[in-house]
């Protein structure tokens, strides 16, 4: 009983502190921006590409990954699609993926994101999403009957971003991203994981 307890406390912290994380950053951009006059005019299609790294954290029911060890990792190339509603708002379509290491194998867990995507400034952004959670093998590393399955469930995921350069329709960001998801797994089991990453976007509008 004490150990299902510290379990949750120790989920629980890894939560706060990720929100905390995208909290601080949001925060940082909106004072280093707070006087700026609109000058973007955006209109169409978005598409961006973020590289950069961070930690993910996984944890399974049947207990052979839990929340005590994060494992660094490197973005793998996110993928983000969208259309302009207005200057400022956007309808999304994000692919976060981010890989870790599970019995000696390389996974890769991720998901396909609706979301929208709002400017509260002229270079601040946020975005955010729920949707279809993916927990594959890395596609470099898949092996018959050991390391080939494919796993789905739900996933959210929030992110806030400083435009740092923009010339005409290209933009280049920084940005902090949060992803939450559960996939479910053969006999009624399930794997969490929680990803978050800090990374650079060249973005496209």
């Amino acid at each position: 009983m004490t150990s299902i307890k510290i379990k949750t406390i120790k989920k629980q912290i890894v939560l706060k502190m990720a929100c905390v994380a995208l909290a601080l950053s949001s925060s940082i951009t909106y004072a280093q921006n707070k006087n700026s006059e609109t000058t973007t005019q955006r209109d169409g299609f978005i598409i961006e590409f973020v590289v950069g790294g961070g930690i993910i954290s996984i944890e399974d029911s049947a207990g052979m990954e839990t929340f005590d060890e994060a494992q660094g990792a490197f973005v793998f190339p996110d993928l983000k699609l969208g259309y302009m509603l207005n200057e400022k708002l956007a309808i999304t379509v994000s692919m976060p993926g981010m890989i870790y290491e599970f019995q000696d194998n390389d996974r890769h867990f991720g998901g396909f994101i609706p979301g929208l995507q709002y400017w509260v400034k002229d270079r601040w952004w946020v975005h955010g999403g729920i949707g279809l959670a993916i927990d594959s093998p890395a596609l470099y590393d898949i092996e018959d009957h050991v390391n080939d399955d494919w796993n789905f469930g739900c996933a959210v995921k929030a992110s806030s971003g400083y435009e740092i350069y923009k010339k005409k329709n290209f933009a280049l960001n920084l940005q902090a991203n949060v992803l939450l998801g559960r996939a479910f797994l053969d006999g009624d089991a399930h794997r969490d994981a929680v990803t978050c990453n800090i990374g650079l976007g060249f973005s496209w509008l």
